[in-house]
């Protein structure tokens, strides 16, 4: 009768794997770099000159089959939700960090033509606690994409800042939403009227809890340089000579806090206000 013993698993021996350093010293030195890479790029350092080398030969070609699976994902590094004690140097509050200016299309209500789809730059930031490392950043995109197929208010902003505190585990945050608004505007003499865009932000402020609802406009518009002014007058006066005095393009930066509680303040509202 024969009788069959289990495998009894085993470690090799030193000498055993001597002989297959050897071996595969042997074949690494006769291997292409694509070969060795193929099997695995660590053993480019057997290959005579190349025994301390701290960087092994890479494969450049992309491989068309790779695939980023589940596994794949979990194997990445995370430093962020790392522990707190991999921070190096002084732990230090950060009171703004985020990310600045990525753009998309938000429809926004407006009082005298509907809704409006405009080209808007967001800004979001948020607090940054001593004890961590950092924040992903894409989850503030993340957070502000989830609504970004509503029109716009500040209800929805705000709704926007809960998502992004909670996912960030921060205390405190901002959001700035800036866009160029069109009006039709009427010349002051002709009659005709024309397109003039209007640069407007909307910004909420959560600070402490205490939110703060502003919205800012840039208005732009044509004043008198006073210095030229006075240099004309004293050519008149002075030596009888004609002199006019050049016009400058000026701002007015407008910021106005808001309180949703009462009547709505449109972005024509403000404006009608500054060209009064």
């Amino acid at each position: 009768m024969n009788v069959h013993m289990p495998e009894i698993e085993r470690f090799p021996s030193r000498d055993e794997a001597e002989k297959a350093l050897e071996l595969l010293r042997v074949w690494a030195g006769s291997a292409s770099d694509v070969e060795i890479s193929d099997l695995d790029p660590l053993i480019s350092r057997l290959v005579p000159g190349q025994e301390v080398s701290n960087y092994p030969a890479l494969a450049r070609a992309y491989p068309e089959d790779f695939e980023a699976d589940e596994a794949y994902k979990a194997s990445m590094p995370d430093l962020q939700n790392g522990p707190s004690s991999l921070i190096r140097g002084a732990k230090q509050q950060i009171q703004h960090v985020g990310i600045s200016n990525f753009r998309l299309p938000i429809r926004f209500h407006t009082r005298d033509n509907g809704d409006l789809t405009l080209e808007t730059s967001v800004t979001g930031t948020v607090s940054l606690d001593a004890e961590k490392k950092g924040i992903n950043m894409s989850r503030i995109m993340r957070s502000f994409y989830k609504s970004a197929d509503e029109t716009f208010s500040f209800d929805v902003i705000e709704r926007t800042i809960d998502a992004y505190k909670k996912d960030l585990e921060s205390f405190d945050a901002r959001i700035q939403m800036r866009f160029s608004f069109p009006v039709i505007v009427e010349s002051l003499r002709s009659g005709l009227e024309g397109f003039q865009y209007y640069d407007i932000a909307l910004e909420l402020v959560d600070v402490g809890g205490v939110r703060k609802k502003i919205m800012h406009l840039d208005y732009v518009y044509s004043s008198t340089c006073p210095c030229s002014l006075e240099l004309s007058e004293h050519a008149r006066q002075f030596r009888g000579q004609l002199a006019s005095p050049h016009s400058q393009r000026s701002v007015a930066r407008v910021s106005v806090e808001i309180d949703c509680a009462k009547s709505c303040l449109w972005f024509e509202d403000l404006i009608d206000l500054c060209r009064a």
